[in-house]
């Protein structure tokens, strides 16, 4: 709400919305794309030594297909009281972007209410700096649950394939450092090592919006404006998670494979734009690759059990998911200030954290 009450006018807020929501879908398609590309050329499902699950087995994940109307309609909240309360990001996305409008319409009338946001969402981003103190404690108790519960086993029993995921998550990363380098250039190196205690902060959580405040905090030390960045950001969780979206692909043809269940490119092309809708209405949601992966199963007839190959490991998996998504958001975030202009010298670490002492 409040970056986009700072930006002034409803046409600069469109134009810096088309921008960031067109980066946004090039970026989702090229992960999703990527994703099926890497699992063709690795066949990770073939020749399994695994038992498979039976077909009719439950993998304990509710499958919700999202339709184009559900996705609309789901985007749209009751009650913002209610979006809150039950963590439905996208809907409280939609509320901010209309609540922000109004409030840079009214202008100097709407100041006090924007004034106050701005302090309250100070507060809330350094709680969230204390409940992350904590973290390193918090893996170790989830880690220690994990392989309590499958055994250190797990590990080596799906070494090969989290090792050909976690190559494909580099060559995503890599295809996302080269987008971001034709606008920003030399400087995505700076910005890589900016944003280097984020991406661990999300990979030993697994959590991309655990990073969201140290990552807003970097990128404005990068030079990033903060109108921009509070206002891409955001976004991001809902539209932009690219390692959550390659791993969809990725996943869904690794059992389709394990199966040996041959899609067709007609139904693979279906897929991909299937999943370019049902990845972003499902932001919020726990575990929410797993429930994309469930609803995309059922709609090409592939047993959703097959899911169960996968739930031992998921947390390793989601460790590099959550890495990825705040790569792929702290670039976004770049690229659409440096089309602004609004791309401003790197501030020193230092000089920065002692003006803001």
């Amino acid at each position: 709400v409040v970056g986009i009450a700072k930006m002034g006018d409803t046409r600069t807020v469109g134009r810096i919305g088309v921008k960031t929501l067109g980066w946004f879908m090039l970026a989702s398609l090229l992960s999703l794309t990527l994703g099926l590309v890497m699992v063709h050329l690795m066949q990770p499902g073939v020749g399994l030594s695994l038992s498979l699950p039976d077909d009719t087995a439950s993998s304990g994940v509710v499958a919700s297909a999202i339709s184009l109307k559900d996705f609309v309609t789901h985007a749209i909240p009751k009650s913002v009281v209610e979006a809150m309360a039950t963590n439905e990001i996208l809907q409280i996305v939609v509320f901010s972007l209309f609540f922000g409008l109004a409030a840079a319409a009214l202008g100097d009338a709407a100041k006090p209410v924007v004034m106050l946001m701005a302090s309250g969402a100070e507060i809330m981003l350094k709680v969230t700096g204390y409940v992350m103190n904590f973290a390193p404690f918090a893996v170790f108790g989830a880690i220690a649950a994990m392989v309590a519960k499958e055994g250190l086993g797990i590990l080596a029993t799906y070494g090969t394939f989290m090792a050909q995921f976690y190559l494909a998550l580099g060559c995503l990363w890599l295809l996302l450092i080269a987008m971001g380098s034709l606008f920003i250039r030399r400087r995505m190196l700076t910005l890589l090592a900016l944003i280097r205690e984020p991406i661990l902060l999300a990979f030993s959580t697994a959590s991309s919006e655990a990073a969201y405040p140290k990552t807003l905090d970097r990128l404005e030390k990068f030079g990033c404006d903060k109108r921009i960045a509070s206002f891409v950001l955001p976004m991001g969780y809902s539209f932009n998670l690219d390692g959550s979206m390659m791993y969809c692909t990725f996943a869904v043809m690794f059992i389709a494979q394990a199966y040996g269940i041959e899609l067709s490119m007609a139904q693979q092309i279906t897929m991909l734009l299937l999943l370019m809708v049902t990845s972003k209405g499902m932001a919020g949601v726990p575990r929410a690759s797993l429930v994309v992966i469930a609803a995309t199963l059922n709609q090409f007839q592939i047993p959703e059990a097959g899911i169960l190959l996968l739930l031992g490991i998921d947390h390793f998996l989601d460790m590099g998911r959550s890495a990825t998504n705040v790569l792929g958001n702290a670039i976004a975030a770049s690229v659409v200030a440096k089309s602004e202009d609004s791309l401003g010298e790197t501030a020193p670490l230092g000089e920065v954290d002692t003006a803001k002492a």
